[in-house]
């Protein structure tokens, strides 16, 4: 026996967002906390929303203040506003970030306890024992597929780690996947968040365990992102690519359910030190891992019949027969992405930390490989160079 678990209403294409607000208006809100980053703000992002909301006769409180990788503190001042201002729902509009938020300042705004209590690798969805209101979210980036996802990612101030918060009820009660709304994208965004599609997709489909529908999903994600992702980084007013990167986007985090891997782990740890963009932590480190899984001597039969159908898909992309690994890297560097980790910062001297706190993520749980802190090691020495044939394993 297993058990397959589907995500949410999803709103797709030109006009979801109107669409949407349309939908939850005639829900019964009076007010809700309208979650985003100054960014979006200053775009003029959360107003556009607001006046949506505003001709259905629904209040909106705009909270703003959400760093590109969320802290406790974000959480507990949205939490903060949400109480204060008597809200009943929350609207996220943004990439990963506010709409991760948004997902733990419902817990916040509804419990006392410390946000350590609710850690998932501790089993604290058993600690969300008040219902949560709802939550409504907008992605403006094609990227982490957090609007159909049921766990936020905040950096708590005691650990200074990244944390996963989970619980079945944070999964948005509607989805909002309009183009319109990642137009404006700048090139380094769209690529760095399209390859944190990728990698969602790619890992999810790796990762150890029976999810025959989450397989599914991720390979068609995966070729999604191989044939709209060049073309929107070409145009970027591409709408039906940037649809399909949506698309893709929102793919990946519903396959993910399965698991995930390696490379996530270290972006988790590369975002903490050194506060990257999670994105471009992923992109910098998956060949790495690819080539990890390539040299591998534990791999049994049918985990090596994923990888070659990988490299297939990859070699009708990228036009060349080289290994999976190398196929990436390539892929990547054509989307504008130099790669390197020490062109960001990090040395030698950095890969002792950086392992510990990506061997102490539980992300990796499902990398097709059980990995050891010395396998991190390994894999950060390998991204350290600008291309993976230079790796020093």
């Amino acid at each position: 026996m297993q058990q397959f678990n589907y995500p949410t209403t999803i709103y797709f294409g030109e006009g979801a967002l109107k669409a949407a607000v349309t939908t939850i208006a005639k829900r019964g809100h009076r007010r809700l906390l309208l979650v985003t980053d100054e960014s979006l703000s200053a775009m003029g992002v959360a107003d556009s929303v607001a006046a949506l909301f505003q001709e259905h006769g629904v209040e909106t409180v705009l909270f703003d203040g959400v760093h590109p990788n969320p802290l406790e503190a974000d959480v507990l001042a949205g939490a903060a506003c949400y109480k204060a201002q008597h809200c009943d729902g929350i609207f996220s509009v943004g990439g990963g970030s506010p709409n991760d938020a948004a997902k733990v300042i419902a817990i916040a705004a509804t419990h006392d306890e410390p946000l350590e209590k609710f850690e998932d690798c501790q089993g604290g969805d058993a600690n969300v024992v008040h219902p949560l209101p709802a939550i409504y979210s907008a992605a403006t980036t094609a990227g982490t597929g957090s609007e159909v996802g049921r766990s936020g990612l905040v950096t708590l101030a005691r650990t200074g780690r990244k944390t996963i918060i989970f619980h079945p009820d944070l999964l948005p009660k509607i989805a909002i996947l309009d183009p319109a709304l990642t137009m404006g994208l700048p090139p380094e965004i769209t690529a760095s968040t399209g390859v944190d599609a990728l990698s969602h997709n790619l890992e999810a489909y790796c990762a150890r365990g029976f999810h025959p529908m989450a397989d599914g999903i991720a390979l068609q994600g995966i070729e999604l992102v191989l044939d709209s992702l060049p073309r929107v980084m070409k145009d970027g007013g591409d709408v039906m690519h940037r649809s399909r990167m949506l698309l893709a986007s929102a793919m990946g985090a519903t396959a993910f359910q399965k698991g995930l891997g390696a490379a996530h782990s270290m972006s988790n740890a590369l975002t903490a030190k050194f506060n990257m963009h999670h994105g471009t932590g992923i992109a910098l480190v998956l060949p790495a891992t690819l080539a990890f899984l390539e040299r591998s001597v534990g791999l049994d039969t049918a985990e090596r019949q994923r990888l070659e159908t990988l490299q297939r898909l990859f070699q009708s992309y990228v036009r060349d027969e080289a290994p999976l690994s190398v196929l990436m890297h390539t892929f990547i560097t054509s989307q504008g992405i130099p790669m390197g980790l020490e062109k960001q910062g990090v040395t030698l001297e950095h890969i002792d930390e950086l392992s510990k706190i990506a061997f102490e993520d539980p992300t990796h749980a499902g990398n097709m490989l059980v990995l050891n802190q010395g396998d991190f090691v390994r894999l950060f020495r390998a991204a350290l160079p600008g291309h993976i044939e230079q790796a020093v394993w």
